[in-house]
């Protein structure tokens, strides 16, 4: 197999793109197994006992009391709410691994390391790479042995291995092997020895959009805040625990969960392919006024072309949108991606039935 390296223009420069049958690499995820090596993500380690305590207070997560084992998505917002860094933590033999994408590395490690003051805390690069597991037959005896597991683990939790790392459980059917660097190449004859493929990060890209999963700094924008992507929500799925305070950006969550609704929403759109691709960035448009702008875009196996699109809220999913840039194709929401607008919050309810005292 031939390895065609990814864009050097896009987030994902440095990895291996396809191995030659990038949609057969989708349909080996989709009712297969396949590992794709995600190692050029920035992975940092946590040290010291005050470490959770001190993550805590910084980050929109609760992870103060986190039990070894867990797996969190977490953020750090600025003072707007708006978010500056997303990454994935796992906590596992009382070290706390955080990984992000290439290019927020070296800022989080920088801010991370401006925020200890006097706390007992060290944080560090780690030489550590991420290897993800997509497919139904991963559950197979064969790739059970490979791993050196049991079973799988279940979502949002990571178990110790005894060649070092750790295998976890994140997004339904999805898993990562966090293993020293040194070690990637032996996992990889391990697994395919085994009967999983090897995809690039083109199959895994595509399975992410279809989920409607966004990406930090592809799908989100300088404006984004964590109700516009779905990033609302205690330790699972969410990145933004609603019952803790004393972060950064906690007035805007708070503010905007209980009196009002963000002002985009992040949607999947069926992109026309009968010409080139629009790029990420590009402005969606209706009628020729700028409505949202376009993330992700990538060719899916069934699908067809499809990106995410962080568009106004309360935008009628017929809509004829098109996108801007060099490049205009007309594009469709799927309304299956619409999120139901019917959410109140408390205070919302509160400024209401003052109001109806007050007629």
């Amino acid at each position: 197999m031939s390895a065609v390296p990814a864009p050097e223009s896009g987030p994902d420069a440095g990895a291996v793109w396809h191995y030659g049958d990038p949609f057969g690499e989708q349909r080996a995820a989709a009712d297969g197994a396949v590992v794709v090596d995600r190692s050029h993500r920035a992975v940092l380690t946590l040290t010291g006992g005050e470490r959770r305590s001190w993550l805590h207070t910084i980050s929109s997560q609760h992870v103060s009391d986190l039990a070894d084992g867990t797996v969190v998505q977490n953020l750090s917002l600025d003072g707007q709410g708006r978010v500056e860094d997303h990454w994935v933590q796992s906590q596992l033999d009382g070290v706390t691994v955080l990984d992000t994408e290439p290019w927020r590395g070296e800022p989080l490690l920088t801010f991370l390391r401006k925020m200890i003051f006097w706390a007992d805390v060290v944080v560090e690069p780690a030489e550590l790479a991420v290897l993800s597991l997509l497919g139904p037959a991963l559950s197979a005896p064969a790739v059970l042995s490979a791993l050196g597991v049991d079973a799988l683990p279940a979502p949002w939790t990571a178990v110790g291995l005894a060649e070092g790392g750790f295998l976890r459980g994140t997004f339904p059917g999805e898993y990562d092997l966090v293993v020293p660097r040194s070690a990637v190449d032996g996992w990889k004859r391990k697994l395919t020895g085994a009967g999983v493929l090897p995809a690039g990060v083109w199959a895994y890209e595509a399975h992410r959009v279809a989920a409607l999963r966004p990406r930090l700094g592809v799908d989100t924008d300088e404006r984004t805040i964590p109700h516009e992507v779905g990033w609302i929500g205690g330790p699972g799925e969410g990145a933004v625990h609603l019952d803790k305070g004393c972060y950064r950006g906690q007035e805007t969550v708070a503010r905007v969960h209980n009196l009002g609704k963000p002002p985009r929403m992040l949607v999947l759109l069926q992109l026309d392919g009968s010409g080139d691709r629009p790029s990420t960035g590009d402005p969606l448009t209706a009628g020729g006024r700028t409505v949202g702008r376009l993330g992700t875009v990538v060719d899916h196996v069934d699908d067809g072309p499809i990106g995410l699109g962080l568009v106004k809220r309360g935008i009628p999913a017929d809509t004829e949108l098109s996108t801007g840039g060099e490049v205009t194709v007309a594009a469709v929401i799927d309304p299956d991606s619409v999120a139901a607008d019917d959410h109140v919050g408390a205070g919302r309810i509160a400024v209401e039935r003052l109001r109806g005292a007050g007629r």
